[in-house]
């Protein structure tokens, strides 16, 4: 599917009269919004709507309960994790057409409860029987406490506030040039390993992009609910094996780089419908507006402050940040946003306002310690972990790897008239912002990369 991207079309003028969303991995929100426009040029106020005050469903979060997966349960416990996504989804459909509170939570609580009795059972059978899991098949109808979107200027222009009506709001965005510099960095020791690789794998210029996630949901289409840029590896969708990722085309020069970088599109929130406006992950999942294609792309691999690296295992799979945060709570945030002349100002749960001439900075840091086994884990995120950020030591028993850090920049009108992607019920919130990486490098280029780490040089 093809994409377009008018980088500086002007933003409607646009009021959001509150807030819509749902579904979410095995549980979250449901927020059901409604918003009114307000044509250019008029001074009268957009219509009120009924359903201003949003009602929304509370899940538990199945996917971060979970124990250890046996690999020969994780198939079925994904497919069936996805299951629960489908379920909270039919309801919020449900809730959109007729407004029944009454009979949208006993269904609801009926057909997750039978989910949950099959992951049990499923766990059970690679001696693995989870405990409680049927105390979390109840969900909570309660109002939406995040607020209502309002109107929002920035920079002297009419912005947008959302196309899709399910967010982002105006208290979403700051100023960057308000922002005091808050970047600190643990100094090197003298076993540093100061060098750098950088890979160049292209911006997505060739628009390959779906709302699939191989790492958290494999098997699963649409998994994500939300549309991902892609660069490096050509062949990833939700069935992509190992084998296919390592046969696959690269957009990367270096052609031992087959490894896959992903993380959620951004789209100007400006009237304009994308050419997924209908589509899975696009439009059917409140994910509207002109996909913007990145200014530019730089994907780096750094040292450790303390200590030398070892090179990635093959087809490591690391994701940073958390799609779901905003129901999920920020343990495991780690969105970055900033601007182009300000990046010692970075942001976790706000959109930059960055001043004219200046672009929007995405930064993903990842996890940059490893177990020294395994190349994932049940909850995707155990086998890794982040560098102390007073010391740079890697936590007891992990290894120094080099660390990911991609740089994705965007050239969007300034002010508050974007956002990214995200799960419908974690409307547009920035704190959800996440990328994602399986390393398919051919291991000697990966042991080449290391060297270059350790030895303090500037490699590509």
């Amino acid at each position: 599917m093809g994409r377009t991207s008018r980088k500086r079309s002007r933003l409607a003028r646009r009021t959001v009269a509150a807030s819509a969303a749902f579904i979410m991995g095995g549980g979250g929100l449901i927020a059901v919004n409604v918003y009114a426009n307000a044509d250019e040029g008029t001074d009268q106020p957009p219509p009120q709507s009924a359903g201003q005050q949003a009602s929304t469903i509370s899940c538990p979060d199945v996917g971060n309960e979970l124990p250890e997966v046996p690999d020969a349960a994780r198939g079925d416990v994904d497919r069936q994790l996805a299951d629960l996504d489908g379920q909270i989804t039919e309801a919020y459909g449900r809730f959109e057409r007729t407004r029944d509170k009454e009979t949208l939570l006993a269904p609801l609580e009926e057909k997750r409860r039978e989910t949950l009795d099959g992951i049990t059972s499923t766990l059970a059978r690679a001696g693995a029987r989870p405990d409680g899991l049927d105390g979390m098949a109840p969900c909570t109808l309660r109002a939406d406490d995040q607020g209502q979107g309002g109107q929002a200027q920035g920079q002297g222009q009419d912005q947008g506030q959302g196309q899709s009506g399910n967010g982002p709001e105006a208290g979403d965005f700051v100023a960057i040039e308000s922002v005091r510099p808050n970047v600190k960095r643990p100094r090197d020791g003298r076993n540093a390993s100061r060098g750098t690789f950088t890979t160049k794998c292209g911006r997505n210029e060739n628009g390959k992009f779906n709302p699939d996630n191989v790492i958290v949901a494999p098997g699963v289409s649409n998994g994500a609910h939300h549309m991902h840029d892609y660069v490096g590896n050509q062949a990833t969708d939700a069935f992509s094996s190992d084998d296919d990722l390592a046969a696959g085309q690269t957009s990367c020069r270096n052609q031992g780089d087959k490894s896959t970088y992903y993380w959620p599109v951004l789209r100007l929130q400006n009237g304009e419908d994308e050419d997924d406006a209908q589509a899975d992950g696009g439009g059917k999942d409140q994910n509207t507006g002109e996909i913007q294609t990145p200014a530019s792309v730089t994907l780096k691999f750094a040292g450790n402050p303390v200590s030398k690296v070892v090179a990635m295992p093959r087809f490591l799979r690391i994701i940073t940040g958390d799609a779901k945060a905003f129901t999920n709570g920020d343990a495991n945030a780690n969105a970055s946003w900033s601007c182009t002349g300000f990046e010692n100002r970075q942001l976790k749960d706000k959109y930059p306002i960055c001043p004219e001439g200046s672009k929007v900075v995405r930064t993903f840091n990842f996890q940059s310690c490893w177990d020294g086994q395994n190349t994932d884990s049940a909850n995707h995120r155990t086998h890794v972990a982040f560098a102390d950020p007073r010391t740079g030591t890697c936590p007891q028993g992990f290894r120094a790897v080099p660390q990911l850090v991609q740089r994705v920049v965007y050239d969007v009108p300034p002010g508050p008239g974007f956002a990214v992607d995200s799960f419908p019920e974690q409307l547009h919130k920035p704190v959800t912002d996440h990328g994602d990486f399986i390393n398919v490098f051919d291991e000697r280029l990966m042991r080449r990369v290391a060297k270059c780490v350790n030895n303090g040089q500037r490699c590509t």
